[in-house]
């Protein structure tokens, strides 16, 4: 028996949409992934920033929640030197 039931991952911009409408964004596809991977790492630098944690700590602490980003890739995230 197949339950109906679904789940859907945390809302990562609760601060900013709903979770309905998040959820309603993700069921249509409308989001995108690295876009809100991207906004995760720069709120979590912020805030190991917040509670002093050195730079080069903050970067390496982020990789390690994805390993498959270079340390330049993380920098360049935080410090949005990517950005257009």
């Amino acid at each position: 028996m197949r339950s109906s039931i679904t789940t859907t991952p945390d809302n990562p911009l609760s601060g900013l949409i709903s979770d309905e409408t998040y959820r309603l964004l993700a069921e249509h596809k409308l989001l995108n992934e690295k876009s809100l991977r991207d906004f995760q790492i720069r709120r979590k630098f912020r805030e190991l920033r917040s509670r002093n944690v050195p730079t080069t700590k903050a970067i390496h602490l982020l990789r390690a929640d994805h390993p498959y980003l270079q340390f330049d890739t993380v920098r360049k995230i935080v410090y949005g030197l990517n950005r257009r």
